[in-house]
């Protein structure tokens, strides 16, 4: 039986990112992890391979439709599939191999296995049972589905098995407008899959801001995606080698069918805390099955913390990693802080669509006076030279203290240029901070200065 100051059940990038943090405060850190590789799902089966694939795809998409009008002539590139799938592997075992890495460097203990809590202050992994004055429970989420909806990720698929498909499908049917759903639902569409996207509300990528909303799925819809939105699928059928599903329009309640080689179910996630033995310990829980937490992200029993996905907030890896940088410092008598109010959003289509805070929506359901600076990527230099000229930044700031309340940005690496923005709001920075801040040029960051002089006299090239 070996003896720690905390171990972490679950190696993602919550549970792995704290495992670090905790070692470098002097604590004798042990983390389990069942997979044969450290990284979660996010290294593993999502955020990663996903990135790999759109990053190829996207490459061949500039091949078929910009090299030639910037003189780069020559015959497109075909795809093969299986090396584009062994490229995705190399991404990843580079990235899993790296935190092993990091790991014997900060001498923390991989405990192989499924890690269960029998009572506090213990963790059993296979047959052996650790003992430690703290758990740090980073278990994260898995994909959920609906009913009538069985997967079997072959022609029924989550996000994992639409990684590892035999082949790009003719027609794929997405059930599930959000981040996911589009991100792989552009990967196959751009090798030339027939992609149909069927949503239940009205609007793609929910809570986020209707105008970026609208201005994204018109910019989706001339990439070639289909959509059928206010729409309920009742259930998916497959069948030798495709699928069947059935849905019912919410507006005159008529019920469709359509048929496709792949259906990808994209409809969220959920916690995963099965076999931890939560129950027992008195954990509480939420009704979607979240662990209740307190601001320190202790649960309802004293020594056990839970972050990232198990628990509430948006399923995201920087969330998760800045919980668990603020509970190893809780664990070791320190003060974590996590600021959820700026915690940046991204879509990695293209173009890429990010947020941070406030959204119109939001300011104006909470009756605040707010003003809106903009400016679209037309405008922008840079943009137009690399055929990236769709979108817009926008900002919203407090109509009169100027303080930036939120930003919405949908073109050219909008991901990055979303944290310019959320520094300036971790400082409490009006957008005219911004706006008198000088930007090399020609870059795309100029289009967010832009929009911060837009929040005042208005942009200059515009």
């Amino acid at each position: 039986m070996a003896e720690y100051d905390v171990i972490i059940i679950g190696s993602g990038p919550g549970g792995y990112v704290c495992a670090i943090r905790c070692a470098q405060l002097g604590l004798k850190t042990a983390c389990v992890e069942g997979r044969e590789t450290l990284g979660g799902t996010c290294l593993n089966v999502g955020c990663i391979p996903s990135k790999a694939l759109l990053h190829a795809s996207h490459q061949l998409h500039e091949a078929e439709h910009n090299f030639a009008k910037m003189g780069l002539k020559g015959k497109s590139p075909s795809v093969d599939w299986k090396q584009m799938l062994a490229y995705k592997t190399e991404v990843i075992e580079g990235n899993t191999k790296g935190i092993e890495f990091l790991f014997k460097k900060n001498k923390i203990d991989w405990l192989k296995g499924w890690g269960s809590i029998p009572e506090a202050g213990k963790v059993k992994v296979g047959d052996e049972t650790h003992t430690a004055k703290n758990i740090i429970i980073a278990s994260g989420s898995e994909a959920s589905s609906l009913p009538g909806v069985e997967v079997d990720e072959k022609v029924v698929v989550t996000s994992t098995g639409a990684l590892e498909l035999g082949k790009v499908p003719k027609k794929m049917v997405v059930i599930g407008a959000g981040v996911i759903g589009l991100e792989l639902g552009s990967v196959y569409s751009r090798l030339g899959a027939e992609v149909t996207v069927i949503e239940y509300l009205d609007a793609i990528t929910p809570g986020m801001d209707g105008e970026v909303q609208k201005a994204f799925q018109r910019i989706l819809k001339k990439q070639g995606l289909k959509f059928i939105m206010g729409a309920a699928v009742q259930k998916t059928e497959a069948l030798k080698t495709k699928a069947k599903v059935s849905y019912k329009l919410r507006k005159d309640d008529s019920e469709h069918e359509i048929d496709a080689d792949v259906v990808l179910v994209a409809t969220g996630r959920r916690p995963y805390t099965e076999g931890l033995g939560l129950d027992a310990l008195g954990i509480e829980t939420s009704k979607g099955g979240q662990i209740k937490v307190g601001k320190d992200w202790q649960t309802s029993v004293n020594g056990i913390y839970a972050i990232g996905d198990c628990i509430d907030g948006p399923m995201l890896a920087h969330k998760a990693e800045d919980e668990g940088m603020a509970a190893a410092e809780q664990v070791a008598g320190k003060h974590g802080h996590v600021n959820y109010g700026v915690i940046p959003g991204v879509i990695y289509t293209h173009p890429e669509v990010a947020n941070v805070g406030e959204t119109e929506e939001t300011l104006k359901e909470a009756g605040r006076a707010y003003k809106v600076g903009k400016f679209m990527f037309m405008g922008n230099g840079r943009a137009k030279a690399n055929f990236a000229a769709d979108g817009f930044v926008k900002i919203l700031a407090d109509k009169e203290t100027d303080r930036i309340l939120g930003a919405h940005i949908i073109g050219p690496s909008a991901g990055d240029l979303i944290h310019e923005i959320c520094v300036a709001m971790e400082f409490g920075a009006a957008a005219e901070d911004l706006a008198l801040t000088c930007h090399a040029h020609p870059t795309y960051s100029e289009a967010v200065r832009e929009a911060a002089l837009a929040c005042g006299d208005g942009p200059i090239h515009s």
